[in-house]
């Protein structure tokens, strides 16, 4: 995307731009009260220069397969379709609200949309080639790459996935968002959708899907997306359970009598509760918890609060899923700032 486009789109408060080249770019605060995200305002995150791929592009099959194979773009339409709505969040969405700020992109929350995706589910596509009775994960492999400053040559995005998930259903190949086919940005022509990881193992501009017996050590998989605390190495996968205030926002004045709602979503499974909090008062208080468009969706919450008295209020909300994780008040802080889920509240005035 040009610098005149990505613009164009702050212009029209479509997307907060992080940064325009490569497109980074969040969903403005008053889109993420929508339970699917408008499609021109779901987040953008690229890592390098896009690639522009033709109509006759393929996605070869290969690794440890009885049968590799390339599939082409009508070959994937002609197949059975699945659709899936999908919460997706940038591993680095709230980068800016840990101290000190790690390096990276200046993600403040909105990195983070929920939309509905269609396409192939990959496991069409893996037992068509034939798995190898030892394959342990398969790579998604992108048309993107670049330099990196702690890199020798064009680095290629790529990142893998254990078989289980792997071979999910609802695990995708997809060619279509909201409805239409993939823009250029969200990875057109065809892209992983990963329900409940963090948007990183979504692979954009998909080239190649790669059948391996061992696990995948590229640069995406132990040099960036990983949780770096105090030189202990853990990659980044599932996304953590996590909440959001969507109303009122940031520095709305408020009468003391406030309806709060806002979402709640995990990688490791529903959610089982939200609680909320004023200021710092040590008495948290349940949420009503809604129906999420789908099992992968964020889960609306709503509550009505009394404010106290004074200038202003501070409300704090609070997840946990049925996994039994629940948000900390603040997080093992990471190298590189991934999997900001701490509790974060909202600042309102009062009166």
């Amino acid at each position: 995307m040009s610098d005149d486009v990505a613009l164009d789109a702050a212009g029209t408060d479509a997307l907060d731009v992080v940064r325009a080249e490569p497109l980074c770019a969040e969903t403005p605060a008053r889109l993420l009260s929508s339970s699917i995200t408008p499609a021109a305002s779901v987040y953008v995150r690229s890592n390098f220069a896009l690639p522009l791929l033709s109509a006759t592009h393929t996605i070869d099959i290969g690794g440890a397969v009885q049968s590799a194979f390339a599939i082409s773009l009508p070959e994937l339409a002609a197949l059975p379709q699945r659709q899936v709505t999908v919460t997706l969040e940038c591993a680095g969405n709230g980068r800016l609200g840990m101290d000190p700020v790690p390096t990276g992109e200046p993600w403040r929350f909105g990195a983070v949309s929920t939309t509905n995706w269609s396409g192939v589910s990959l496991c069409t596509l893996l037992e068509r080639a034939g798995l190898g009775s030892d394959v342990v994960e398969v790579l998604g492999v992108g048309a993107d790459a670049g330099p990196r400053d702690d890199a020798e040559g064009d680095v290629r995005f790529a990142r893998s996935l254990p078989i289980a998930d792997a071979m999910h259903p609802d695990t995708i190949v997809a060619t279509h968002m909201a409805g239409a086919p993939l823009s250029v940005d969200h990875g057109a022509p065809a892209r992983l959708i990963v329900p409940g990881w963090y948007g990183m193992a979504s692979v954009k501009w998909l080239v190649g899907l790669e059948a391996l017996t061992t696990p995948f050590g590229g640069y995406f998989q132990r040099m960036r997306y990983v949780y770096d605390v105090d030189g202990t190495i853990a990659p980044v996968r599932r996304a953590r359970v996590k909440s959001m205030i969507t109303s009122p926002t940031e520095g709305r004045q408020c009468a003391r009598a406030v309806t709060v709602q806002g979402w709640a979503w995990s990688g490791a499974g529903a959610i089982a509760r939200v609680e909320l909090a004023v200021n710092d008062a040590a008495i948290w208080m349940d949420a009503a918890l809604g129906t999420p468009e789908s099992a992968y969706a964020w889960t609306p919450f709503e509550a009505e609060l009394l404010l106290p008295e004074g200038a202003t209020a501070t409300i704090w909300s609070r997840a946990t899923d049925t996994a039994g994780n629940a948000q900390p008040e603040r997080i093992a802080w990471n190298r590189l700032g991934y999997g900001n889920n701490g509790v974060r509240g909202v600042a309102v005035g009062v009166g």
